[in-house]
């Protein structure tokens, strides 16, 4: 199937917007890349240093004759996420030393949970995490000894803080190594009932708990299509993972079998073999195209819109809000995940999952198939499926039909014939909604606003009994420059209790929704910023603002709008505790939504 035309344009525009930065980049890592690692070329104290603790690994150390695999693990226990990866430093290197390899952790990243955070102070650290991350993972491997790269991480902000480091050290091969999804526990949607329930009063905080924990059960990924397994498909779709390997449970022997594999492959895939493949070949401007696609086809986290340009930032390749929105329009919309539908992540995966998504996109031109992935060229072979036979990893065709027509579909059926997001512009600024999960009557908003500095003020006026009529909350101050960008995720349950009385509700915000979020029409990310003097600083209690992700439109209709001056506010609540302080630099240097909100690239 030859490639869709849009792709096609969008693919070839991205490139000439690219076109001084990849090449500079691409010097960069050439240059690298010929110098080689260091490991063999430092003192005799360096290797030692190097070297000490590494026990029988030391002599082929010495002697650099075999690859040497860094690995920076995110390894904690306060996310369950991250929990299974305590064990797979171990699991590596055995496998590496019977390839007659070697392996060292390099070093840890921070990894925070958002579902701790969700609604605390500790969440305007989140989005800054991702460039801590990357900052870290770059201390990590400037040590200059490691032949490739081994990547272990799943959430939110880890993943594409890996990424960025990644691509800055884009000279030696990267491999990223999932955990895989908790089992499935209460349904996400039964959760949520209890959410609102509790929102509205109807139930006491022990009831929540209760389902919280059934909910939040066990060590692995939550199990909704948020932002954490929306960055595992990410790295399926870009060739960073093997194939198939995203969703596969922890604690089986499937996932201990693909940790293993990643570690031959990366193995396999240095300097020092016959099949090279440093991650700044695989990180191209196909594989952020095809990332976007696998977004738009699944229904994935809004977060993806902000990390995706960063990550293609610290790789010279620059994407833009009409390349996400060119894309979306053309993409369908194959898969129905909590909150865009009931089922989990793991009833994705065996109804189909990621490999029969792409199958039907390549089917359709909607995919670029000439890629470098870390599994080999192409990105056909990631349709197949890993399985174990007698105790050996292999890969079998995977299935062309959907095993569950109300989790996945065909690209001849699919749940609607365009992606799961919208670009919004209009004399408010330019931001997304997520429309995946959104009643369609409810994608056209037009109300007065209600305007709210603090989240936890639109829970207060919600309780107060004040919001009892159509209306659009906005909630503004709350960007980079203003408090770190958190998530206003905790909103979600109050706003969905107005919905289900039925009021016409959207919320406006310069801030950020979580991957979890849904039913609530949503205008995110709008930039400028308020604290930058945007337009939503011009806004007042009152004003008719219409939402519209039909036409893609976002305004106020006030006459004198445009003759405002923006108002300003005082911030300085925002820069002490819970560790804030040591972010003002951030706050003062970080980029604008559009570009990725970044620090570091």
């Amino acid at each position: 199937m030859s490639l869709h035309p849009t792709l096609a344009k969008v693919t070839d525009r991205i490139r000439a917007r690219s076109e001084e930065s990849r090449a500079a980049y691409l010097d960069k890592i050439g240059k690298a890349g010929t110098d080689g690692v260091r490991r063999a070329h430092l003192t005799c104290g360096n290797q030692a240093h190097a070297y000490a603790a590494m026990g029988a690994d030391q002599s082929p150390l010495v002697e650099a004759r075999a690859p040497n695999l860094g690995i920076v693990t995110a390894y904690n226990d306060m996310l369950s996420a991250h929990q299974p990866f305590q064990t797979f430093p171990d699991i590596i290197k055995a496998a590496a030393r019977a390839q007659d390899g070697t392996a060292q952790v390099a070093g840890g990243v921070p990894a925070m949970c958002d579902g701790v955070t969700q609604g605390q102070p500790g969440m305007e650290l989140s989005l800054f995490s991702r460039d801590v991350i990357a900052l870290a993972a770059g201390v990590a491997l400037s040590h200059n000894t490691f032949d490739a790269a081994l990547y272990l991480g799943v959430c939110d902000k880890i993943v594409p803080g890996l990424v960025i480091a990644a691509a800055t050290f884009g000279h030696i091969p990267a491999v990223f190594i999932p955990a895989g999804p908790m089992p499935s526990g209460l349904p996400n949607d039964e959760k949520q009932a209890v959410r609102k329930k509790f929102a509205a009063g109807e139930i006491g905080r022990d009831k929540l708990m209760e389902a919280e924990m059934a909910s939040y059960h066990s060590p692995g990924t939550c199990t909704f299509y948020g932002t954490a397994n929306s960055n595992q498909m990410l790295m399926e779709f870009m060739g960073l993972h093997l194939p198939g390997s995203s969703f596969v449970n922890p604690g089986t022997p499937l996932r201990e079998a693909l940790t293993v594999a990643g570690t031959e492959r990366a193995l396999a895939i240095t300097a020092l073999g016959n099949d090279y493949r440093p991650a700044g070949h695989v990180l191209d401007e196909k594989a952020f195209v095809n990332g976007i696609v696998g977004l738009m086809a699944t229904g994935g986290s809004t977060n993806l819109v902000l990390h995706l340009p960063a990550m293609a930032r610290a790789a010279g390749v620059l994407l833009a809000p009409e390349d996400f929105a060119e894309i979306s329009a053309e993409v369908p919309l194959l898969a129905r995940v909590y909150p865009n539908g009931l089922a989990d992540v793991n009833h994705f995966h065996a109804a189909g999952g990621l490999g029969f998504v792409m199958g039907q996109l390549l089917g359709q031109g909607l995919l670029h198939d000439d890629v470098v992935t870390v599994a080999g060229d192409g990105l056909a072979r990631y349709t197949e499926e890993p399985q174990l036979k007698d105790g050996a990893l292999t890969y079998v065709p995977g299935p062309t039909d959907s095993l569950n027509d109300k989790i996945v579909r065909t690209a001849a059926a699919p749940f609607q014939e365009s992606g799961g997001l919208a670009a919004l512009n209009g004399n408010l600024g330019g931001g997304i909604m997520k429309v995946s999960a959104v009643a369609p009557e409810l994608h056209v908003v037009e109300a007065p606003v209600r305007i709210f500095h603090d989240q936890n003020d639109v829970k207060t006026a919600f309780r107060a009994g004040e919001l009892t009529e159509d209306v659009v909350v906005v909630v503004r101050f709350q960007g980079p420059a203003a408090n770190g960008m958190p998530e206003l995720h905790s909103l979600t349950p109050t706003l969905s209790v107005l919905l289900d009385r039925g009021l016409k509700v959207a919320l406006v915000t310069d801030g950020r929704m979580s991957g979890a979020s849904g039913k609530v029409p949503s205008a995110i990310h709008v930039a400028p910023e308020a604290a930058k003097g945007g337009p939503l600083a011009k806004l007042r209690d009152g004003d008719i603002v219409r939402v519209d992700a039909v036409k893609g439109t976002l305004d106020c209709l006030a006459e004198d709008f445009d003759a405002r001056e923006p108002i300003s506010v005082d911030l300085s609540a925002n820069t002490v505790g819970i560790g804030r302080e040591m972010f003002e630099m951030f706050r003062q240097t970080a980029g604008t939504a559009d570009t990725g909100a970044g620090v570091v690239v």
